[in-house]
């Protein structure tokens, strides 16, 4: 039975490593205003920032989903460990050396699961870039040197050499003392038929680490001929290897993504080599699967999330690297950011492409990429015959959804305008005014686009009302009506008002305001003004367009109509409002939150009664005493306490 760790030295954990290092590591975090860090919660999915850090309390809390705690907690939490692992873990990068009640200083058995087979993976990651140096590794060298990499390159990315025995790894880690369950549960021994055997052998090997650095699986390509697996081997899934949620190289990029705001997506190891030493510090690869919605959140967290950031995708010219593309499209609208495809001459991929021609080749084919819209467009056109006015028409049917699929309302109107170009279509407004139809239909059902089948009932020269005023194939959905509010309420009353000042005067409520959660308006209805304030880009990037960007993300005509009624509805302010007038209702709103929270804690406390654990207990009246001191602030401090 493990013992139990020493509070001394979890409280020691605790004060060694400030939380916003800790959670730094995993997502991108900006000011938020009151000595808050804000970012887009890893613990579900969200389009504008409701995850705050206050690194002075030592606390997160995301208002989206309601999780929170401390350090310990967040690593729990996102990593799946139990308490004792997330000592452990935050321990090992600190160099704190754990003791424990029965006695003794972090013994090695004494360690949760995951955490031993992190260990596991670094101590074979060393392994392999020793053996890299062997004579028996000359073919894995010579593979490295013909792609253009040095031992320096090699060393950088921890590049390694399995040997070709069957079980030499496994007598060395059960020489560090792992045992063979431990290996075959990691991943980096097979069941084989005298027992557990090296899962990789006779190959190169690349350490696969997760967003914080840790090595938590290999990746392994071929060099012999008489291998007959396949070309390149991964780890399987694990405990700590899902490869639907890995990022190759994001331990090296994630820093400059976060500072950048811009990501290249490549497709090998060697391509992330490539772009890396050519200056391309940003690029990153899945590890054997498509890119998919997984990955979109771990670059999403890095990114922020606005409409500034850039993504990059490079595939090869061939018809399986248009595919691909194409796919990468589909998730296309799961960004704010702006997105894009490289495909270089001749279709060499990134780490040919640096071999043949240089490293500013591949800077150039990352800078010189294309909208993916573009792209996409053009490939949806391709596909019918153009020469025809059946081809043409086919072809609107198909392009017109990407292009009603644009977030931003003035380059879509270009792409379909180039779209009438691009067909042969002479009366260019007919073909805008079929984009706009369907984008404002897309808008109203609250989905990405159309469904195409139900709108080719309809021809494309109809428009979205017949004779009469029937629709022609296409029902209008009638928009849900929201509950009806009690302006008798005070916080409803403050809060519509704080939601005026928002979209009438943004400038007096910024940057403030954006940090607000939606949960901080307790009518649903202002709560959807809320959201779709923040999916505009918040009262911080107000603009010249911003009630219209505002008002294009509502997500029905109720919303929509509220957006409205309150851009244009007076103040209940004598003379123009102000910043005093604005903070005084930024802390009202803010007080209420406060109160509410306070009293779901009382009663917490209540329905705990005399009986709760001394550690439930604490948590309770911690947060109790932490909401009253802040509550205390707000009254005395005003908006200094935000």
């Amino acid at each position: 039975m493990a013992g139990r760790i020493k509070d001394e030295d979890v409280k020691a954990v605790r004060d060694a490593v400030p939380i916003d290092a800790v959670i730094s590591e995993y997502l991108q975090l900006k000011n938020a205003g009151g000595g808050n860090l804000k970012g887009l919660c890893p613990f579900h999915d969200e389009k504008s920032p409701s995850f705050q850090v206050s690194p002075s309390k030592g606390l997160f809390y995301c208002f989206g989903c309601q999780e929170g705690g401390d350090t310990l907690d967040f690593v729990m939490k996102l990593d799946h460990l139990s308490f004792s692992e997330a000592v452990e873990r935050l321990a090992a990068k600190t160099g704190i050396v754990l003791r424990y009640d029965e006695g003794g200083y972090n013994p090695g058995r004494q360690q949760g699961e995951k955490i031993r087979l992190i260990e596991a993976h670094k101590v074979a990651a060393q392994f392999f870039v020793e053996q890299l140096g062997s004579a028996e590794a000359e073919i894995g060298r010579k593979f490295l040197t013909e792609r253009g990499f040095d031992q320096a390159a090699a060393e950088h990315f921890g590049v390694g050499y399995a040997p070709a025995g069957w079980d030499h790894l496994i007598r060395f880690l059960r020489g560090k003392g792992f045992t063979d369950k431990e290996l075959l549960t990691s991943g980096l021994a097979s069941e084989g038929r005298r027992g557990a055997i090296d899962r990789f052998r006779g190959r190169l090997i690349w350490p696969i680490r997760d967003i914080t650095g840790d090595v938590i699986g290999f990746g392994a390509r071929k060099l012999r001929e008489d291998d007959n697996g396949p070309k390149y081997l991964n780890t399987p899934e694990t405990p700590l290897y899902k490869k639907s949620h890995v990022l190759y190289g994001i331990d090296l990029a994630k820093k400059e993504i976060a500072k950048t705001g811009k990501a290249v997506v490549v497709e090998g190891y060697t391509d992330v080599m490539a772009c890396h030493l050519a200056g391309v510090t940003t690029a990153i690869a899945t590890c054997g699967t498509a890119f998919a919605e997984d990955h979109i959140k771990i670059l999403r967290r890095l990114l922020m999330d606005n409409s500034s950031s850039h993504v990059v995708f490079t595939f090869d010219g061939d018809a399986a690297g248009q595919r691909a593309a194409l796919r990468a499209f589909e998730d296309d609208q799961k960004f704010a950011a702006r997105t894009s495809i490289a495909i270089s001459p001749g279709g060499m991929d990134p780490c040919e492409l640096r071999l043949a021609d240089g490293d500013a080749a591949v800077r150039n084919l990352v800078e010189n990429s294309s909208p993916l819209f573009e792209f996409a467009i053009h490939s949806a056109v391709a596909r019918h015959n153009t020469d025809t006015a059946e081809g043409r028409a086919a072809a609107l049917e198909e392009a017109a959804p990407i292009v009603a699929g644009i977030k931003d309302g003035s380059i879509q109107h270009e792409y379909a305008v180039s779209l009438a170009s691009k067909l042969g279509i002479l009366d260019e407004q007919f073909v805008v005014r079929r984009v706009s139809q369907l984008a404002r239909w897309a808008r109203d059902r609250g989905q990405r686009g159309p469904d195409p089948r139900r709108d080719r009932q309809q021809g494309p020269g109809q428009g979205g009302q017949g004779s009469g005023g029937a629709g022609q194939g296409v029902t209008r959905p009638q928009p849900p009506r929201g509950p009806r509010l009690d302006l008798r309420s005070p916080s409803h009353r403050v809060e519509r008002e704080l939601l005026k000042l928002a979209l009438q005067h943004p400038h007096l409520v910024s940057p403030a305001f954006d940090a607000y959660g939606e949960d901080e308006f307790t009518a649903p209805p202002y709560a959807a003004v809320r959201r779709a304030i923040a999916e505009a880009g918040g009262t911080e990037h107000a603009d010249d367009n911003y009630l219209t960007r505002v008002r294009e993300v509502a997500p029905d005509d109720t919303v929509r109509i509220l957006v409205t009624e309150l851009a244009v509805e007076a103040t209940h302010t004598r003379r123009a409002p102000d910043e005093v007038y604005a903070g005084m209702q930024l802390v009202a709103v803010r007080r209420q939150a406060v109160e509410r929270r306070i009293s779901e804690v009382r009663a917490n406390l209540t329905r705990l009664g005399p009986r709760a654990g001394a550690e439930e207990l604490g948590a309770v009246q911690s947060e109790l005493w932490a909401l009253q001191q802040y509550g205390q602030r707000l009254r005395e401090q005003g908006t200094e306490a935000l």
